[in-house]
């Protein structure tokens, strides 16, 4: 008895010690491996925000407009032009979810929904023969009306969360 409880009291203080130096090893390969991690996703974090922020660019409805609208046009066929335009710009760029946060991607598909209906509505009380230019200058109302404009907003989301990156 005499030597089995300092025997005890010796394996217990050795185990103990053992196991604070194997977590705490653990511990730094988890950092390690974290570090050497984020040397790899921290170019396509930052090369998705990248896209994301011309994506912003590119699905503005002005720039859109002035890429799909040609001389001649009606106001059916340059808001089905947008609206395929603007749509194919979002979902080209749905793989940069990957690399967003749910917040930031959940912004994204509030933009998207948002000018495609400002599209929408712009168009809906106009009459489907008339020249493009109607629904332009309704566009560019409507545009004028928004402060700040969704897609500025999304920008802003986009550098917030690249700011966080440093």
């Amino acid at each position: 008895m005499k030597y089995i409880i300092p025997a005890l009291v010796v394996f217990a203080t050795a185990y103990y010690l053992l196991k604070m130096l194997l977590d705490e090893r653990q511990r730094l390969e988890m950092a390690i491996l974290k570090k050497d991690a984020q040397k790899i996703t921290l170019p396509l974090r930052l090369q998705a925000y990248e896209r994301l922020t011309l994506l912003c660019d590119r699905a503005g409805v002005a720039n859109t407009m002035f890429r799909v609208r040609t001389p001649g046009m009606k106001v059916k066929e340059l808001r089905a032009a947008l609206m395929m335009a603007i749509s194919q710009e979002f979902d080209h760029n749905t793989s940069q979810q990957l690399y967003v946060s749910d917040t930031l991607w959940q912004i994204i598909q509030l933009a998207k929904n948002e000018t495609l209906n400002l599209v929408t509505n712009a168009g809906g009380n106009l009459d489907p023969e008339a020249d493009a230019e109607l629904l332009w200058n309704v566009l560019a109302q409507a545009l004028e009306e928004q402060d700040p404009p969704i897609l500025q907003r999304v920008l802003m989301a986009i550098r917030t969360e690249a700011g966080q990156l440093f």
